[in-house]
């Protein structure tokens, strides 16, 4: 919605917007002109009509629930209404665009195409799902021909998308609060395939192979049969090297400065989205070389009492894993993009909705029984009601089974999560907060813990 917001108004749009809870995104907003609410009451919407003849357009995100006060305002006045959803296709139907969706890694994946762009000098615009480093924003109005955009499909929206290079990293079943079954997640990307003009698809994943009919496809395991591919030569805890190939023609080598398989995947997409654009691969291969994660993207926050903290957006079992798997990666090659090599790993993970962690409990177990020490935070409803049998609790018992001999530690608030962390890591660990919700105020948490010789007191109410 910020991004949105964002560029309509350096589109010269007037606009307005509330949020309760203020940060920099906000304040960014505000200087690019958007009057920013703190409070979300019917009188907004009368402030907003005021001072103007004109009925404003009133757009919301799927998180808006039909109680919300000013969408019952608008409601009861009569003001059109639309989906977010609604405005992006607007956006990207107007004009060449790339819009990337499947289950993992969008965000990444398109943070990275509109980074590469801007810096061959193709000023993109850019709709992304989280802050991308080069813009500081999540929001970008560019002067170039092409539009960035992610497509998310947790609610199915994506289908209204023409876009004229569609993307697809992968698919997994995930948003079981709207999809039944895997069959029904894939004929919603068939739908978003079908209205892009072309389609860029990875190889690597049996679902795409087998129910997707691609113009290019990428490949991290092979240069074989596909359009592009990136083999890797090296893998490091702080960045990637490998050979890029074309119609399975190597074309050169590159070095990725984003540790894990997920990554190099990522990038592939990437570049060969770049490529089928005609950025020349001696530009690509330089840009490539500065590029950063997306917020909450393995986000370094700081260095707590010997202790690297890090926080990750991974939400779903296979993210869990791959995340956990590159910070073992850094353990391992004794290299890492931290100040200093961690010497093991506290994974702490707050599960996101009672239904993925209902589907995916096993899931989740397994991967975090990698780690070396496991902090469950309360379970993250995001409106859902409970299911019976489904808590943290429940998961950490599913994680000491698996691993009898691990420390296993459940929180019932995310200030006791935060004393937890303080007393079980040591100096040299790397402190991994995963998750969708807001186990990432871990560090402020961190950081607020009253300190007393050794001991750590407990937080007022």
């Amino acid at each position: 919605m910020s991004a949105i917001a964002g560029i309509l108004a350096q589109r010269g749009f007037v606009v307005s917007g509330s949020d309760t809870r203020d940060n920099a995104v906000l304040d960014q907003l505000r200087r690019q002109g958007v009057r920013v609410f703190r409070q979300q009451s019917s009188s907004t919407v009368a402030a907003i009509r005021s001072g103007t003849d004109q009925a404003p357009l009133v757009v919301i995100s799927s998180a808006v629930p039909p109680s919300n006060p000013e969408l019952l305002e608008a409601q009861r006045v009569g003001l059109s209404i639309c989906h977010r959803s609604d405005v992006l296709a607007a956006l990207i139907n107007a004009q060449p665009s790339i819009a990337v969706a499947g289950s993992h890694g969008k965000t990444t994946t398109s943070s990275l195409i509109a980074t590469l762009l801007a810096a061959t000098n193709h000023d993109p615009t850019a709709v992304i799902g989280g802050i991308v480093p080069a813009f500081g924003s999540n929001g970008r109005q560019g002067e170039g021909r092409l539009l960035v955009a992610e497509a998310d499909e947790s609610d199915g929206s994506l289908v209204k998308f023409q876009a004229q290079l569609g993307i697809l990293t992968n698919v997994e079943l995930d948003h079981t609060d709207h999809y039944p079954n895997l069959e029904a997640l894939i004929s919603t990307l068939q739908r978003f395939s079908s209205r892009s003009k072309s389609l860029l698809a990875n190889w690597d994943c049996p679902v795409l192979k087998h129910h997707f009919k691609a113009k290019y496809w990428w490949s991290n395991q092979s240069p074989k049969g596909v359009a592009f591919a990136a083999i890797a030569t090296q893998e490091r805890g702080d960045g990637t090297r490998a050979d890029f190939y074309e119609q399975g023609q190597k074309v050169g080598s590159f070095d990725l400065p984003l540790p894990g398989r997920h990554n190099l995947s990522n990038a592939t997409a990437a570049m060969a989205a770049c490529r089928i654009e005609g950025v020349a691969f001696a530009e690509l291969r330089q840009a490539v070389a500065a590029l950063k994660p997306p917020g909450r993207r393995f986000d370094f926050r700081g260095d707590w009492q010997g202790r690297l903290v890090v926080d990750d957006y991974a939400h779903h079992p296979s993210e869990v894993a791959a995340t956990l798997a590159m910070a073992q990666l850094m353990l391992t090659s004794g290299r890492s993009p931290l100040p200093i090599n961690p010497k093991r790993l506290v994974a702490v993970f707050q599960p996101h909705r009672y239904t993925r962690t209902a589907q995916f409990l096993d899931g989740f177990a397994q991967a975090l029984s990698q780690a070396d020490l496991v902090l469950i935070a309360p379970l993250y409803a995001s409106g859902e009601a409970p299911i019976q049998g489904v808590s943290s609790a429940a998961l950490a018992k599913a994680v000491q089974d698996l691993a009898p001999l691990s420390r296993v530690e459940v929180a019932t608030s995310l200030d006791e999560l935060a004393r937890q962390v303080a007393d079980a890591s040591i100096e040299g660990d790397l402190v991994l907060a995963m998750g969708a919700g807001d186990v990432n105020s871990l560090w402020e948490r961190l950081n607020r813990l009253p300190v007393f010789g050794d001991a750590y007191l407990p937080l007022a109410a």
